[in-house]
């Protein structure tokens, strides 16, 4: 498998539909078999793999900007008798460890986005299940926030994992069934534990899906509940999308370059130096401009392009354990553009890149690598950009200027989105998360709000981990750079994501953190991975042969 690249477009998918009329949107999964990154498996009955999976991300994305209009989204099979059959299993029992870990992720922070597109952008998803939705197919239908299945004897939901593959419902599922949708524990246990799932008036009753229809009545009733659901949105109806147009990205060798992203690889450090610019002109002087712009308005192209290149550095960089963070640029310009993100909040595409700008810096905070920012002369950590110091899990910063260096001394300067705009996944601000134990100490930043603060007072503030002066600088980046290059990665990515989400658990907290429990451990246990495990022989006729020790 090459590398993979996370950039498409409707013109390239070869496993989704969108079609669009007025208020209504459908996606339509129709997956071509032959369609996945290795031609070592096919993608029957509309199994996937992260192909299928960076299609759907797409989709999602463009319905949210590209049209403003549609305010309900119907996710529907293209092909008779099966809706989804999950995740690919020959895919996933050829597979490495770690590209399966970072598949599960990327799976489910796209379950996430739709989610999030329903609750903050009310473009409101609904799943038609017509035929088989099991495993990931089911855990699909979970993420909308209607569920609808067709009563024909043959449509049934489940998560099979447990029983055929000695693994469990990894991309949310579990949690969904529980928390999102309620389904009593019980209920839930002796689901989990057939092959054949649960169909009818049953499915129903243990809250698994929210209506049953006849099939002959299926196709009015899906259209009927759409148009319901469209009417508790308050999108725009004759609102002008604007086009996601392809990333200006250029790779070469070590470096990846993007106009307001940079990415350059210290391979025999493993470290990646992640460098963000901040725009070269204040923000905007009206909504209007600023729809101009399209995807060129920087706050949207600094999003897109940042989460492309974590994304790259997850899938295509698996031994860079280490991503630095860097920013240049003018405070103010930075600023001036989270100005114009609050002020004009209530227009549905500002209301797009702020969700936008959340998800991505989401993706950062659960990402398996360790993340440190350095504050230097002629940085911009201010505003949304100062976000990543917050949710670096260490932040340096330079005293005044270095020697001989006419750059402007480093400062990092708060801004009102840094109060409540970004929110982490167990519901709080990353500040709010840094002073789980001293919430005084928020309101004292916010008093600081604007103000360009230098390294012993952003230090006393607690806003850094640690303030050096410039003869301290270099040897001090050395140490540490050595020191966690010489701990287990292991170890590293346990300690990072305990330590990352403090405060109250969320459903999304519960599904990364146990996502990570269970893909760490049971996927690479025997019973699942091993020659006689239950994803080796599954489909050969052979039963598996399980260790029965309960650990």
């Amino acid at each position: 498998m090459g590398s993979i690249d996370f950039q498409t477009n409707p013109g390239r998918y070869r496993h989704w539909r969108i079609e669009t009329g007025g208020e209504i949107a459908s996606l339509v999964m129709d997956v071509d078999p032959a369609g996945g990154l290795s031609p070592e498996y096919e993608l029957k009955l509309n199994s996937y793999d992260l192909a299928v999976d960076i299609e759907l991300n797409d989709a999602v994305q463009r319905l949210r900007f590209e049209h403003p209009e549609v305010r309900a989204v119907i996710v529907r099979s293209g092909k008779d008798n099966v809706f989804c059959a999950g995740a690919n299993i020959r895919m996933l029992g050829k597979a490495t460890h770690g590209h399966k870990v970072n598949f599960c992720k990327f799976t489910n922070e796209t379950r996430l986005a739709i989610e999030d597109a329903t609750e903050n952008s009310r473009q409101i998803y609904l799943c038609a299940i017509n035929g088989t939705a099991a495993g990931g197919g089911y855990e699909l239908a979970l993420a909308t926030d209607h569920i609808m299945l067709v009563d024909d004897r043959r449509s049934t939901v489940s998560l099979p994992e447990t029983p055929l593959l000695a693994v469990l419902p990894g991309t949310g599922g579990l949690t969904r069934v529980t928390d999102k949708r309620k389904v009593r524990r019980d209920l839930a246990d002796a689901f989990c534990s057939v092959e054949e799932g649960v169909r009818g008036a049953k499915a129903v009753d243990w809250r698994l899906v929210d209506e049953v229809v006849p099939n002959s009545k299926w196709a009015d009733a899906v259209k009927a509940r759409a148009h319901d659901l469209a009417a508790h949105s308050d999108r725009p109806k004759n609102a002008k999308g604007i086009e996601l147009t392809a990333l200006d990205r250029k790779i070469d060798g070590d470096t990846v370059v993007y106009p307001h992203v940079a990415i350059e690889i210290e391979r025999a450090r493993g470290i990646a130096n992640v460098t963000l610019r901040a725009p070269n002109r204040p923000a905007p002087p009206s909504l209007e401009a600023a729809h101009a712009l399209g995807a060129a308005f920087w706050p949207l192209a600094i999003a897109r392009e940042l989460e492309d290149a974590i994304l790259h550095l997850r899938f295509n960089e698996p031994e860079i354990g280490l991503l630095v963070f860097r920013t240049i640029g003018d405070p103010q310009t930075v600023t001036s553009h989270d100005t114009f993100l609050l002020e004009h909040g209530d227009d549905w595409l500002i209301r797009e890149v702020r969700h936008y700008l959340k998800r991505v810096l989401k993706r950062v905070d659960v990402t398996a690598k360790s993340l440190i920012a350095l504050i230097e002369p002629g940085s911009c950590f201010a505003g949304t950009l100062a976000e990543l110091a917050f949710a670096a899990d260490r932040s340096l910063m330079l005293i005044g200027q270095r020697e001989g260096d006419n750059q402007p001394p480093a400062a990092l300067v708060l801004h009102e989105v840094n109060f409540g705009l970004y929110p982490m996944g167990n519901g709080l601000t990353r500040l709010e998360t840094r002073f789980l134990g001293e919430p005084s100490r928020v309101q004292e930043a916010k008093e600081k709000i604007g103000t360009p603060l230098a390294g012993e007072d952003a230090e006393a503030l607690g806003l850094v981990t640690f303030a050096y002066e410039d003869f301290d600088w270099d040897d001090e980046l050395r140490v540490m750079f050595e020191e966690r290059s010489s701990f287990s990665p292991d170890a590293l990515t346990g300690m990072e994501a305990n330590l990352r989400f403090a405060g109250p658990e969320t459903m999304e907290t519960k599904i990364f953190g146990r996502l990570t429990a269970w893909q760490n451990w049971i996927f690479q246990r025997p019973n699942a991975v091993g020659k006689e495990g239950a994803l080796s022989r599954y489909g050969s006729g052979v039963q598996p042969a399980f260790n029965r020790e309960r650990v």
